[in-house]
Parts: structure tokens; sequence; C-alpha cells
């Protein structure tokens, strides 16, 4: 499955997805759609459709955006140096896309690793487990729950 970043798929996001995605944006606290899903499924980049997190690595961390433990394939997310609003931060985007999708701290649960990805809902696009492989995500059913 080829994971790209296309006009196409650009014009296609919402005013808040851009503003996410594209310009560094990020959500209001506890208003994502994804915020309080707990689903069985995949959470892949909603510019590229890369594959991003799984449901077995997702908690609730209540900070008021999707958290999560880890990526799904450490490849797909860039993590950089972000030192804006007077912080220092770990940005997480997507390797494919180049999307915008929230930071990462080190204040996550112990005995799922530690790091709490902190992830904006507008930078995902859920695939329920029932329809992972008829999107091409068949490989990673490991890894959503049931």
């Amino acid at each position: 499955m080829s994971y790209t970043k296309s006009d196409e798929a650009i014009s296609r996001l919402t005013p808040e997805q851009y503003r996410v995605t594209q310009q560094n944006g990020t959500e209001r606290a506890f208003t994502g759609e994804y915020d309080e899903h707990f689903e069985p499924g995949i959470y892949v980049d909603v510019v590229s459709g890369e594959p991003l997190f799984a449901s077995s690595a997702k908690f609730n961390s209540g900070c008021g955006w999707p958290s999560f433990s880890k990526p799904i394939v450490d490849a797909h997310v860039e993590e950089l140096r972000d030192d804006s609003h007077g912080m220092i931060r770990t940005e997480v985007r997507s390797h494919h896309g180049d999307s915008h999708l929230g930071h990462v701290f080190p204040d996550g649960p112990q005995e799922m690793g530690g790091l709490r990805y902190c992830i904006n809902s507008a930078s995902l696009r859920f695939v329920p487990r029932d329809e992972m492989e008829a999107q091409g995500y068949g490989d990673y059913l490991d890894q959503a729950e049931v």
C-alpha cells in the first residue's frame, strides 16, 4: 500500500483538519471526536492513510486528546524538537503525509512503556477492526483489540 500526500487529499480536508495537519494547529481539549473513542481498530493519517496508532495502545489520559503509548510502526511517526510557545516539546508528524499530529510526552503509563502520544483527532481517520482487511490494513489486525 502506498501512503502519499497529494493535493487531492489536502483538498478533501475540513478547515479544522487543514489547520491542524498543515498549519501545526491544536484542537481545543475535549472537543476531538476520538478523545473518548475506544472501539477496536486503527487510526491512520487523515492525509496519507498511513497507519499510525492502534486501539491496543490507546488509553484514557484525561488530558482532552486521544492518547497512545506507541505508534503502530515507528517509521511512520517522526519526532521533532518543538520550541514554540516558550516550551520545549517533541512534536509528532506522520512520515509520509508530513501531517502535524500532536506531541509526545514522557508521562504515560509505565506498564505501557511510559510515553503519551497526545494526538489531535483532526489529524486521524479511524478504521474499525471489521473494515481493516477491506481497506488494506489486514497486516495490523493483531494490534486492534477485539
